[in-house]
Order: structure tokens, then sequence, then C-alpha cells
């Protein structure tokens, strides 16, 4: 299974930036088919410097909840009171690689969450 769409590198005189565009397997899927998916997002993720400005981007079909456990990786605003099995997933994951899910983080009314 290949987790990465696409990634861009975008070069610049101070700094580069990296785009990386996925899509993740849904709810219903087994758990061998996610857990290779985030192994290969985290491989190719690891595989730019840490000097790389890293933008994560794409459908991971995860519900994100409130939960305060995750607070400092998500904000207030998601449209969920909790995480399903692939919210805890992405939230993990940017945990561990010191990202924050942005889309939690303003308010925004219910409709365009």
């Amino acid at each position: 299974m290949l987790a990465i769409g696409c990634h861009i590198v975008l070069r610049d005189r101070w700094c580069n930036i990296v785009v990386l565009n996925v899509h993740a397997p849904s709810e219903e899927k087994s758990d061998e088919a996610k857990n290779g998916f985030y192994e290969e997002v985290e491989q190719v993720f690891d595989h730019f410097s840490k000097y790389h400005m890293k933008t994560l981007l794409g459908d991971f079909n995860a519900k994100v909840g409130r939960e305060n456990v995750f607070k400092a990786t998500i904000g207030n605003d998601s449209l969920h009171q909790h995480c399903n099995a692939n919210g805890v997933r992405i939230v993990t994951f940017a945990t561990s690689k010191n990202l924050v899910v942005k889309s939690s983080m303003f308010p925004h009314r219910n409709i365009h969450k």
C-alpha cells in the first residue's frame, strides 16, 4: 500500500519546506493496514532532515476529540467530543513528531469543521 500520495520540496534561500499529502486507511480497515500506513508515513517523514519545515496534509479518516490528554497536540475546537481509533493514531503520530493538528485549533462553525 502506498501511503504517500505525493510530496514536494519547496527550496528557499533560508529554509526548505516539505509538503506531504497522504490518504489514510478508513476506520474499518485492518490494524495491519493502518500500522503499515503509519510506518510508511514515518519513514518518509524522517527521510527529510530536521532542518526542513514539514507539513503533513491529507485525509486521515479520523475523528479527533477534545480529550484533555491530547490538549498539547489538539485544540479546544474539534467537532467531536472523543477520538476514534484513527484519531488516536494521528494524535499519537503528531505528538511523536512534535506536530499539531491545526484543524482543531481555531474556532469555526460546525459546518466548516
